[in-house]
């Protein structure tokens, strides 16, 4: 993978699709900071082990550990005071009339960039990277290719300055993305990825998969299990 001087700024939950960001992000810029935030999420563990993720990361590539800069945290408690959701609310996960989850907390991932880019701009950070997937389609209106598009030209207008958001998993599915990890870090990132990083939209860390912890039930349990039966599988 072709390294860039430039630095860069990954949307980092501390689930499987930002830690793949985050070691993909690391494999190509000379400096990335994390960026995370704390919305009122029903999953809030997942800001918990966001420390853990990045000194595994570390740990598995002396390179990436040279290269990992400052963590920031943000508090967007009033989106969770507007969502209600069942990502931010003790309600089941249903799917809702007009066809989306009940899990979508509407205009997340486009608050999620803009403070991002607030963020780099006064870093010097004009590379921002999220885990938006189309391919995983979750019917979440903002992590569709024509979205992240559509707001990297109104962030560059609005800031004056050429902002370049990054997803790298857009067109991967969940088996894909355990091939990229693998790809990018060997069996060390697959096993801190399954072992460490929390994607349960219940919270639950009580429970031990072989893909991970998590629920079970839940659309990311579900979606992440079924990604990591088709990983095996191609390894079988």
């Amino acid at each position: 993978m072709e390294r860039s001087d430039e630095n860069a700024l990954v949307l980092f939950s501390g689930g499987q699709d930002s830690a793949t960001c985050l070691a993909w992000a690391l494999e190509r810029f000379a400096r990335v900071e994390t960026l995370g935030f704390d919305y009122g999420q029903r999953h809030v563990v997942e800001l918990q082990v966001r420390g853990t993720v990045r000194a595994g990361l570390a740990a598995i590539n002396p390179d990436w550990g040279a290269r990992l800069g400052e963590d920031h945290v943000l508090n967007l408690s009033t989106l969770g005071a507007l969502s209600e959701t069942a990502l931010t609310r003790e309600q089941a996960i249903t799917l809702e009339a007009g066809g989306l989850p009940s899990t979508f907390v509407p205009g997340r991932n486009l608050l999620f960039f803009t403070y991002a880019a607030a963020l780099g701009y006064r870093r010097g950070l004009r590379h921002i990277v999220g885990g938006m997937c189309e391919t995983d389609y979750s019917g979440y209106p903002d992590c569709r290719d024509d979205t992240i598009k559509a707001l990297q030209v109104a962030l560059t207008l609005g800031m004056d300055r050429r902002m370049v958001l990054h997803t790298p998993l857009m067109w991967r599915d969940k088996a894909a993305t355990w091939r990229l990890a693998e790809a990018l870090g060997g069996a060390p990132l697959v096993n801190l990825i399954r072992d460490e990083t929390h994607s349960c939209y219940l919270g639950d860390r009580t429970h031990r998969h072989n893909w991970g912890l998590g629920c079970g039930t839940c659309p990311a349990c579900e979606l992440r299990a079924a990604g990591w039966q088709r990983y095996c599988a191609a390894l079988a």
